[in-house]
């Protein structure tokens, strides 16, 4: 099995595993890796007996962003043009991929997350880190360049803009500690603790009902843009359909009831 690769390495009932491993080289998002992650998305998406994804990285680091060693000017044309082209027909679409699944996502953060990597681990529903992990943007400090993959999209609206464009300007590395208490990441959990943690909130997630992480996803998103006014009447017509599902009618029997409900499969 080549190096360069995303692993499927585990299902634990309902939730999958995936790991980038590259380990040797902490996981940088090389254009096979991002192929091949893309290609088992796609593979989970249509497997309806998974209902949550856990995705973590191999070895010392979760990813640190672009394979910058790969990159030369090409034969015609401009380096950057050949760059952002690749962002469209990839990794960009890599990142709507996680954002789109019909099941709840999450990143376990076990190391060294910079760059691009960045995007990845906040593209996903739940954000878990390691103490030992840390979160860096060097784009602009170090290449010039601004955050790409989303990293901007996802800073702003988690930590809001002051400490969005501070790490973006300045390049200094925040702990997992510290991204907690910003609210960057949902808890950050003692190293040896993290795989099994991750896995049980995975597990949890799994028992939601299936639509949860799209309904949730889509109802946050239009909080962003939208009067309060205007969001509560979306949260109405929302109430509207999903009450009259059968998930509705089981959780509240499961009250009434004093049991943990049984939702249906996907």
């Amino acid at each position: 099995m080549s190096e360069e690769t995303v692993l499927v390495s585990e299902r634990h009932g309902a939730v999958a595993l995936l790991r980038l491993n590259i380990p040797t080289r902490l996981n940088p998002l090389t254009m096979p890796l991002q192929q091949a992650l893309r290609t088992a998305l796609a593979e989970l998406r249509e497997d309806r007996t998974v209902r949550a994804l856990l995705l973590t990285g191999t070895g010392k680091a979760f990813c640190v962003g672009a394979d910058l060693g790969s990159m030369s000017p090409p034969g015609d044309g401009s380096l950057g043009a050949q760059t952002a082209d690749a962002m469209e027909a990839l990794s960009n679409r890599l990142i709507e991929d996680l954002r789109t699944l019909p099941f709840p996502v999450v990143s376990a953060v076990n190391g060294a997350c910079a760059g691009a990597g960045v995007g990845v681990a906040l593209a996903a529903d739940v954000v878990l880190a390691a103490r030992s992990a840390y979160f860096y943007l060097p784009f602009m400090p170090r290449l010039g360049i601004v955050p790409d993959l989303g990293t901007t999209w996802f800073l702003e609206r988690s930590v809001g803009r002051a400490r969005a464009v501070a790490m973006s300007l300045l390049g200094e590395r925040l702990s997992a500690e510290q991204a907690a208490q910003w609210g960057l990441v949902w808890r950050c959990i003692d190293d040896a603790d993290l795989p099994a943690q991750a896995l049980a909130i995975a597990r949890r997630l799994a028992a939601l009902p299936a639509h949860a992480a799209q309904e949730v996803r889509a109802v946050y998103e239009l909080a962003g843009q939208q009067t309060l006014v205007e969001q509560m009447r979306s949260e109405a017509e929302r109430q509207r359909e999903l009450i009259d599902r059968p998930t509705f009618a089981e959780g509240v029997q499961a009250f009434l009831g004093k049991r943990e409900p049984v939702f249906p499969p996907r």
